[in-house]
């Protein structure tokens, strides 16, 4: 896995489209075992609350797809960070059901797009202002391993 992708340590070997197709299912089984008034409930002062948690991964998967999609049809393209801390300002009062149905929709189209153009475009090159040189491989892998840290902040506030 590349450096590129700073939750490569979270990938756990399976393949990348598992782990991106079951996301939704995962996230909906970790909110069903989260008490609903603790869903809008951070689990530490400055953390994230497993709604806002998902919040972030609906933002997440429309940057995600940008991203993606601006690999592909763009040379020599140079990413765009984003302070997913000022995003996250706005997620108060969105509930974890309407992010997780967001997600779930931006994930399938995004999936489409991923199955489509994999293996052929896996090595397309693209770069990323704070991570370097990465590839259309790299952004798959990012996603996944986002999704699997995430999941696990998400069970860690279930069975706590």
């Amino acid at each position: 896995m590349s450096e590129a992708n700073p939750y490569a340590k979270f990938l756990d070997g399976r393949p990348l489209e598992t782990i991106l197709s079951n996301t939704s299912h995962e996230i909906a089984n970790k909110l069903q075992m989260i008490a609903p008034e603790r869903l809008s409930e951070p689990p530490a002062p400055g953390k994230w609350s497993p709604a806002e948690i998902v919040c972030h991964l609906a933002d997440c998967e429309i940057a995600f797809g940008f991203r993606l999609r601006q690999t592909l049809a763009e040379d020599d393209h140079v990413l765009q960070p984003f302070d997913q801390e000022k995003w996250a300002a706005t997620y108060q009062g969105i509930n974890a059901k309407d992010a997780l149905a967001a997600f779930s929709a931006l994930r399938k189209w995004n999936l489409q797009l991923i199955g489509k153009t994999l293996p052929g475009s896996a090595a397309k090159p693209v770069t990323h202002p704070e991570r370097g040189s990465m590839t259309f491989q790299t952004i798959v892998e990012t996603m996944a391993g986002h999704d699997l840290n995430h999941l696990a902040q998400l069970k860690r506030i279930a069975t706590s």
